[in-house]
């Protein structure tokens, strides 16, 4: 069921057009993320659905126009906590007692909240004396306990290390399946998206580009912008040699590669786009997988990038490989070395060269 629904959606700040949207809409119980660079409109799109920003156009909720009363049905939470000199409990009750609701259920209520999300020992405790993820957790927790129908996260996870965040992230999981709060996460980080969104829709520029499943944005992303921004760092022109009903032939440079992919119509020069992940990397051909397509090349670069190795190959175009650091450690890999890189026909996604 559709709850919110966005219809030429125009958003200013300062007098500058800085969101435009022509539909976007949010289905009951599904988390949305707002994914982007920093300076997309992700935000300023955020506080407009919210209802905390004036905009232009129809915004509608369950079938009608946004009132005053579209704001007690949702809560935000931003990238920094907003905490009074306060316990923890009364930090993550104020909300309710702004409503009325008695002391002794707006408290049990909070501690529901705080068992869900992993803190309930710091109910008593002082909400100035928190960690940054201790006090992101209790400003998630005030907001869950409204019991909103729309939940909107503001990059709640962009001001914290890497353990706090990862262990946040999961714990935030857990709590939106089982409340089945409907979210929409803005994030400019893709393993936050990969992690807690249905859908994703990708802002650039103030344009929404593709709104879809996360897994489709992820490996069949709309245009080459898209692409290079979700990670498919190779996006390389490619010419069609041939198409069937089962298997596209391409040319890459001076090599041929097969895919199951179906060119776009209407030109045979095309984008083909590849994930890092997708690529292996053997000493020799005799060891390649049994990929469809193997080609020679030489080791340009090694660079660690979290639990990954990144390798850039130069296979007569350059080419981006991401392998375990087991892997790496297991080939020996030194730069310069001569390798094959392979990846199956089924990987590549294919574009039209110019976004139509």
């Amino acid at each position: 069921m559709t709850i919110l629904e966005a219809t030429d959606l125009v958003v200013r700040r300062g007098g500058r057009e800085v969101v435009r949207v022509e539909h976007l809409t949010l289905v009951a119980g599904e988390t949305l993320a707002l994914l982007g660079p920093n300076g997309a409109g992700k935000s300023s799109l955020a506080l407009a659905l919210a209802g905390l920003l004036p905009t232009e156009g129809a915004l509608q909720f369950h079938g009608r126009p946004i009132g005053p009363a579209y704001r007690r049905r949702v809560a935000m939470v931003f990238q920094r906590p907003l905490l009074l000199d306060r316990s923890v409990r009364d930090n993550v009750a104020l909300g309710l007692a702004l409503r009325g609701v008695p002391r002794v259920p707006r408290n049990l209520r909070a501690d529901e909240e705080l068992s869900r999300l992993g803190v309930t020992h710091l109910a008593d405790r002082s909400a100035l004396g928190l960690s940054g993820g201790e006090a992101q957790r209790v400003s998630l927790g005030r907001a869950l306990a409204l019991d909103p129908e729309l939940l909107f996260l503001d990059e709640p996870f962009a001001a914290l290390d890497a353990p706090t965040r990862e262990g946040l992230l999961s714990d935030l999981g857990r709590a939106l399946r089982g409340s089945g709060t409907t979210t929409i996460l803005v994030t400019h980080d893709r393993d936050e998206a990969l992690s807690l969104a249905d859908r994703v829709a990708v802002l650039v520029g103030g344009r929404l580009r593709q709104v879809a499943p996360t897994e489709e944005v992820f490996t069949r992303p709309a245009d080459a912008e898209v692409a290079a921004f979700v990670g498919i760092e190779n996006v390389l022109p490619a010419q069609v040699q041939s198409a069937t009903d089962e298997l596209s032939v391409l040319r890459l440079g001076e090599l041929t590669v097969e895919v199951t992919a179906t060119p776009p119509p209407g030109d045979d020069s095309l984008l083909l786009c590849i994930r890092p992940d997708d690529i292996v990397i053997a000493r020799d051909e005799a060891r390649a997988s049994s990929a469809r397509n193997s080609i020679a090349a030489r080791v340009v670069r090694l660079e660690n990038a979290d639990r990954r190795v990144r390798v850039t190959l130069d296979c007569g175009f350059p080419l981006v490989a991401h392998i375990t650091r087991q892997s790496a450690r297991d080939l020996g890999l030194r730069e310069g070395d001569r390798v094959v890189a392979s990846f199956k026909a089924t990987v590549p996604h294919l574009l039209p060269r110019r976004r139509r």
